[in-house]
């Protein structure tokens, strides 16, 4: 564990899934959690083995806002299939699944086994009073999240951070 923030970076990693999965994961970036909230607010890079074409999607944690940021669609039933790439990808287990993640000023990159997925720009909500009096949204931790409820099976490897200057 790791108590580093991050404001600008390249975060590479490969993610497995299982097919009969029921819950959901994600990335948290430039998050922060508050202990006496039991919460963590901030951006948050989706991985949803139900679902897998949302992953990579970018959904905002933050308490208040809670809605997705790409696409920028609302509430999470709004997500849908077509809002993916067309040329998206994702495989269950045994396969791995790449995920870079690049953070840079108030914009999110997200790629999926070499597809892009989402380029947000969060000029305007990730720098607002809400997310500046959280201290999240443009620094904050870096966290690998999983939400109660469901049955999840995932795992992580390869795990590469590299700060941008």
């Amino acid at each position: 564990v790791r108590r580093d923030e991050y404001a600008d970076f390249e975060l590479t990693l490969q993610v497995q899934t299982t097919a009969d999965s029921t819950g959901n994961s994600g990335i948290q970036v430039r998050s922060r959690y508050d202990d006496t909230a039991y919460w963590m607010d901030g951006p948050q890079v989706d991985i949803n083995p139900p679902g897998p074409w949302r992953t990579g999607f970018i959904y905002d944690e933050t308490r208040g806002v809670q809605v997705w940021l790409w696409p920028d669609v609302g509430r999470p039933a709004n997500a849908k299939p077509e809002h993916a790439p067309a040329e998206w990808k994702w495989a269950h287990a045994p396969t791995w699944n790449d995920l870079r993640i690049v953070c840079r000023g108030v914009r999110i990159q997200t790629t999926v086994n070499g597809v892009s997925v989402a380029d947000y720009d969060g000029t305007g909500r990730l720098d607002d009073e809400l997310h500046r009096s959280r201290n999240v949204g443009v620094k904050g931790h870096i966290a690998l999240q999983i939400h109660p409820g469901g049955t999840l099976h995932i795992r992580f490897r390869d795990l590469r951070l590299r700060p941008i200057p």
